[in-house]
């Protein structure tokens, strides 16, 4: 078992793959939040783990279940789920900025989850994530006199992240807030398919003959801050930490390199 003055002392966050910062270990019990179609889960199981893929889309886990067919996936809701027994690592890869209802009580879930001195590990948006395609479709939709769009994500700045952290009874090892461009895959329409991907909810309020006048105003406003002449580029910022669960009762934590 991983020790609370070796865990995480190794590891650079930046660039390393998510899975090497978690560094599962064999028969390890480890819950991957908010899991999608199972890739994640994949990883953390190919390292020797038992992993338990937690989303809230029963339509998620239907394909994760179909495409790992080994693996345990359930249905939950990241903001109350419980475990009849506690895991060695909670881990999460680009689902928390999804979880906005209540992020304290995510974290609150989470900490329930772990035994004593468990890891929490992942990767979400942070503070500054997709700001030029942000502002692109405020813009936009300021343009045709709509609404201001219903953004559905939370991208929290590195203090605030930490102070919810340590507040809700972990110790912080690991924070990372750094600039990712990356390469756009969502379609071949750059800004206007990453909205259709990613906020389709905003979309969805728009009278339908101005969809795709307005999409391609948010491409015309995006594209020379994103545009390239290899393609688009999305403007990622990702806040990336690993946490321990503190210890129960009073006694201090042992300190371990940072």
């Amino acid at each position: 078992m991983t020790t609370y003055d070796s865990a995480f002392g190794y590891v650079s966050a930046h660039g390393a793959p998510l899975v090497d910062l978690l560094d599962p270990q064999p028969g390890e019990k480890i819950i991957d939040l908010g899991c999608g179609t199972g890739a994640f889960s994949a990883e953390i199981a190919e390292r020797g783990a038992e992993v338990l893929g937690l989303d809230g889309s029963a339509e998620m886990i239907a394909q994760a279940a179909a495409r790992h067919p080994g693996l345990s996936f359930s249905v939950a809701d990241a903001h109350d789920f419980t475990t009849s027994e506690s895991f060695d690592a909670v881990a999460s890869n680009a689902a928390l900025h999804w979880m906005t209802r209540d992020p304290d009580a995510v974290i609150a879930r989470v900490h329930e989850a772990l035994r004593p001195g468990g890891r929490f590990v992942a990767e979400l948006g942070g503070a500054g994530n997709c700001a030029e395609l942000i502002v692109a479709m405020q813009t936009a939709w300021r343009v045709f006199g709509l609404p201001e769009p219903d953004l559905p994500w939370y991208f929290p700045s590195p203090a605030e992240y930490a102070t919810r952290l340590e507040d809700g009874g972990f110790t912080l090892r690991l924070l990372e807030h750094a600039d990712r461009p990356s390469r756009m895959v969502e379609g071949p329409d750059g800004a206007a398919d990453w909205v259709r991907a990613y906020a389709s909810g905003a979309l969805a309020e728009v009278p339908p003959e101005l969809v795709e006048p307005l999409l391609a105003r948010v491409n015309e406003l995006a594209a020379p801050a994103l545009r390239r002449e290899s393609g688009w580029v999305a403007d990622y910022v990702r806040l990336r930490f690993a946490a321990i669960r503190k210890p129960d009762g009073s006694t201090p934590m042992p300190e371990g390199p940072l």
